[in-house]
C-alpha cells in the first residue's frame, strides 16, 4: 500500500483527495470518498448557513465513521458570507481537517490550531505555497494550469509547478490539476508531491450529487472542451465549454466588463446545471482531466483503480525498465 507523509499528517489511508467543489461537495460524495480510504471535503459555502453546514456534517457522519474535512473558500464579495460563523460551525462539529482556498487563511489559523484542526491550503503558485507554509498551514494543494476552477494567472502546468513547489516547501504537497488515475499518482509522487487532488474525476462518479447528463457530458468531452473565462479581468477560471461560457469569453474579449456577464455567470445558474442537467443553463467547472475520463464508476472503484494501478506501475513496468537497463560504461569519445 502506498503511504506518504500526507496520509500520516491528515489521518487517511490513501494519498488521494477530493477537494471542495461548489454545489457538489455534499455528504453522499464525501462519505463515499472517506469510506474508500481517501480524504473528501464538504464544501461549506454550498450550504446556505452555518447551521445548515452543521446538519450536513452530521449527515456525513451518519454515512461514515472515517475522517473527512470541510472546504472553506475565502473570496472577495460585496456581501461576504459569515466566515467566522462557518469556522465556528466546523470546529464545534468536531471536524479535524479543513481545506482553505482563495484568500490567505491567516485570520482563521489561530482558532483552527487551538482546536487541533489540520489545514490544507490550496495554492496556484510557488510564492503562495511558500507564504502558506510560513503562516503555519499543515500542507498545501498546488493547482496546475490544467485544473478546473481558478488556476491563477501564471499559466504554469503541473509538470513544472509541482517540483518547483516541492523544492521550496517542507510540508506535504498535494498535486492538483489533470489527475484521474494511477499513472497520475505515480507521476505526482515522482515530481515530489505526496498525493493527488481530484475534482473532475470525483464529479463524474456514481455518488456525485450532480445530474447524470453532466456526468455523461464529462465522459463525452475531450481535453479540448473547456473555456478560460475572466482572462481579461485577471480572474481566470476554467469551466466546461458550452454556449454560455463561450458567450462570456466573446463578450470580455470584445471589451466587455464584469457587469456585462454578471447574469450569465451567476452561481444560481451553475447550480441549475448540476441539479436539472440543463448543460447550457450556466457555467460549470471542469478541468482538462475530461480527456482522460471514460466512465462513471463508483467512488470506491475510482480509488481502488488508482491505488492498484499506481502500485502495478511502480512494481511492474517501471521496475522492469530498471532491471532491463544495461550497466553503462564511460562512452565518451569521438564521433
Amino acid at each position: 500500500m502506498l503511504t506518504t507523509r500526507f496520509c500520516e499528517t491528515f489521518g487517511v489511508e490513501h494519498p488521494i483527495v477530493q477537494g471542495g467543489m461548489q454545489w457538489a461537495g455534499r455528504a453522499q460524495l464525501v462519505a463515499a470518498v472517506a469510506e474508500a480510504g481517501a480524504l473528501g471535503f464538504l464544501t461549506a459555502l454550498t450550504q446556505p448557513t452555518p447551521e445548515a453546514l452543521v446538519e450536513e456534517i452530521a449527515r456525513c457522519r451518519e454515512m461514515t465513521d472515517k475522517p473527512f474535512g470541510v472546504n472553506l473558500t475565502i473570496l472577495p464579495s460585496i456581501n461576504p458570507p459569515p466566515y467566522d460563523e462557518y469556522r465556528r460551525a466546523i470546529i464545534e462539529s468536531g471536524v479535524k481537517v479543513v481545506e482553505t482556498a482563495g484568500f490567505s487563511p491567516a485570520d482563521h489559523l489561530p482558532e483552527f490550531r487551538a482546536h487541533g484542526v489540520k489545514v490544507l491550503h490550496k495554492c496556484t503558485s510557488v510564492r503562495h505555497a511558500v507564504k502558506a507554509e510560513k503562516i503555519g498551514v499543515d500542507g498545501v494543494s498546488i493547482d496546475g494550469f490544467e485544473c478546473a476552477g481558478h488556476p491563477g494567472e501564471d499559466d504554469i502546468p503541473g509538470l513544472i509547478l509541482i517540483p518547483a513547489t516541492t523544492q521550496r516547501v517542507s510540508i506535504p504537497v498535494i498535486a492538483s490539476g489533470g489527475f484521474t488515475d494511477g499513472r497520475g499518482l505515480v507521476a505526482a509522487l515522482a515530481l515530489g508531491a505526496e498525493g493527488i487532488n481530484m475534482g473532475t474525476r470525483f464529479l463524474c462518479t456514481a455518488e456525485s450529487p450532480v445530474h447524470r447528463r453532466v456526468k455523461e457530458q464529462i465522459v463525452a468531452n475531450s481535453e479540448l472542451d473547456t473555456e478560460l473565462i475572466f482572462r481579461p479581468l485577471r480572474n481566470t477560471a476554467r469551466v466546461a465549454s458550452n454556449s454560455v461560457s463561450r458567450k462570456v469569453v466573446d463578450i470580455l474579449h470584445d471589451g466587455g466588463e464584469f457587469p456585462d456577464v454578471r447574469e450569465l455567470v451567476a452561481g444560481a445558474r451553475g447550480r441549475k446545471v448540476f441539479e436539472d442537467g440543463d448543460l447550457d443553463a450556466g457555467i460549470w467547472s471542469a478541468g482538462l482531466a475530461q480527456g482522460l475520463i471514460g466512465d462513471i464508476p463508483t467512488v470506491e472503484d475510482v480509488v481502488r483503480r488508482i491505488v492498484t494501478g499506481a502500485e502495478a506501475l511502480i512494481s511492474g513496468r517501471l521496475a522492469a525498465m530498471r532491471r532491463a537497463s544495461p550497466t553503462r560504461t564511460d562512452q565518451r569519445g569521438g564521433g
